[in-house]
């Protein structure tokens, strides 16, 4: 062990943490925590220095309390980087962020995919809980059970995990419904793959508000992007598609905020006036929604809180399986016509349904 330097002194009253007393002693946080929870991997001769050196410095053990995780490891899979950017769940990474720096853990974020060695990679992040954000593939997320870890998922589901989500199926209703209100039509949706959780419950919301209004689906407006394309040529393409139809739709539900201003953007090249001609509400209140012109009307998801609540759930200890709904607020901006309001998703549906 290095000769033990001076701490850096405490942002807060709470005392010196975990990642100042390694800094202290000149090892890694790793060392540090199975030295206090007398765990193996470290030497007898290391360990007694870092508990001598925590005495000295006033370290808080109670912080080590049984059955509390203080590393967790944010899965993210590779298919949702293989686009450009996705705004979406760095936000719900720094919700994970505000809830375990207040309890002095730490967080690391890593990219998963199906032919990864999912073992190894756990192992060298030396991960004490997961928490894994978005679509994974079952044979994969079954991999990540298997670590035996605690373990949350956020804006997907698993019956055999604590699952955190928005309320997607109640968001997709409210935001088509009140299309309907606004005397549209032909109302179609632009989706993703439908064997992502979220995205295949706001498809069943759009077809349980039309259902609902007396009307026919018509296959026809509901385009899935082509998996080949990036987010932005594959949303212009599926729009081309829907103004080609004898009767184009006069407005649109995508499944998010990216998909509906590149849509809005084919319909404003070809011509297309957004909302008098086409009415367009996306989903998920990305920063970008306010900005696109005209300002994008959505359905806002609270990222920040998926993380917060998985987080949470992973500091009390191992969380039971089980679903956590987050509600949803329907945000009404110019693309979807003259009212400009936010507004609670949380209308009754019907009990009848397609």
């Amino acid at each position: 062990m290095a000769k033990p330097t001076a701490p850096a002194t405490p942002d807060d009253d709470r005392g010196l943490n975990i990642r100042a007393l390694a800094d202290a002693a000149g090892v890694s946080i790793g060392t540090v925590s199975r030295a206090l929870k007398n765990q193996a991997g470290v030497s007898d001769t290391t360990r007694q220095a870092i508990l001598a050196l925590a005495e000295t410095l006033g370290y808080d053990q109670a912080r080590l309390r049984p059955g509390r995780s203080r590393r967790v490891l944010f899965l993210l899979n590779r298919a949702h980087t293989a686009r450009s950017a996705n705004p979406f769940y760095p936000v719900v990474l720094q919700g994970v962020e505000e809830v375990w720096s207040e309890a002095d853990g730490l967080v690391s974020f890593v990219v998963l995919g199906p032919a990864d060695p999912v073992e190894r990679v756990l192992r060298r992040h030396e991960a004490q809980a997961l928490i894994a954000a978005g679509y994974f593939e079952p044979d994969l997320l079954a991999r990540i059970r298997a670590s035996g870890l605690p373990l949350a998922v956020v804006d997907h589901f698993d019956p055999e995990c604590f699952c955190v989500n928005d309320d997607n199926l109640q968001g997709a209703f409210a935001a088509v419904r009140h299309l309907i209100e606004q005397g549209r039509q032909r109302i179609a949706m632009i989706s993703g793959p439908p064997t992502h959780h979220s995205i295949a419950l706001r498809a069943h919301g759009y077809r349980k508000a039309l259902f609902e209004a007396g009307r026919l689906a018509d296959p026809d407006l509901e385009i899935t992007l082509d998996p080949r394309l990036h987010c932005e040529p594959a949303s212009a393409a599926a729009m081309r598609q829907l103004l080609a139809l004898p009767r184009p739709p006069d407005a649109v539900f995508a499944y998010n905020d990216e998909t509906a201003i590149a849509a809005m953007r084919a319909c404003q090249e070809a011509g297309i006036a957004v909302p008098d001609e086409i009415a367009f509400i996306g989903y998920d209140d990305i920063g970008a929604a306010a900005l696109a012109m005209p300002p994008l009307a959505t359905v806002r998801v609270d990222k920040e809180e998926l993380g917060r609540e998985a987080a949470r759930q992973l500091l009390q200890g191992r969380p039971v399986a089980g679903e956590r709904l987050l509600p949803v607020q329907l945000v009404l901006r110019e693309s979807a016509g003259p009212s400009s309001a936010v507004a609670p998703a949380a209308a009754t549906m019907g009990e009848s349904g397609p």
